[in-house]
């Protein structure tokens, strides 16, 4: 991961705060300048255009939530697909935060293409970790197609999950979607 300023890290802690709880779309460099108390002159020294600080941002995101999974073969398939599920769970009730990449994709649209690029890139290395999960477990009946295939759905009802959390009754939603796939 990239060493960072003070400055350029509390710059994208606001943007990373803004993208989970708006959207990259609903927020400015003056925003951010009004929140942090610096010039946006300041913020465009460290990321000369929004595209730069959202390519910024999902990297570290990125790098921060694979990291924090470990290693897919770790702990049993069943541990760690709970522990993929309690890392959207946690995020969610701890303010209600939704996965910055979950947000960045209902806006890929109009997201720069740099942006949109990091964003996959999520995707891919969550699917991918997913796959090796379920690849994984010594007793696993799944084919590399087959545990493609459970990783997108796990991957496709979490994001959704928060999306459905968010706009129904919160956390107690998120469990009960929560439970189902433990089902």
């Amino acid at each position: 991961m990239t060493e960072r300023s003070k400055t350029a890290s509390a710059i994208m802690d606001i943007a990373e705060d803004y993208i989970r709880t708006r959207g990259y779309n609903a927020f400015s460099f003056r925003d951010i300048s009004a929140e942090i108390g610096i010039k946006t002159a300041s913020i465009h020294y460290h990321f000369p255009s929004k595209a730069d600080l959202g390519v910024a941002v999902t990297q570290r995101y990125t790098e921060r939530f694979i990291e924090s999974l470990g290693e897919p073969d770790a702990y049993s398939a069943m541990e760690q697909v709970l522990r993929y599920k309690e890392a959207f769970r946690s995020s969610y009730a701890a303010g209600e935060q939704m996965c910055l990449c979950g947000m960045l994709g209902a806006e890929i649209s109009s997201l720069p293409d740099n942006v949109m690029v990091k964003s996959k890139a999520f995707f891919d290395q969550n699917m991918s970790w997913l796959t090796r999960v379920f690849l994984s477990d010594k007793a696993s009946v799944y084919s590399e197609e087959s545990a493609q295939s459970e990783a997108l759905k796990l991957l496709a009802l979490l994001e959704g999950g928060l999306i459905v959390a968010r706009t129904m009754d919160g956390l107690q939603t998120f469990d009960q979607i929560i439970d189902y796939v433990a089902q």
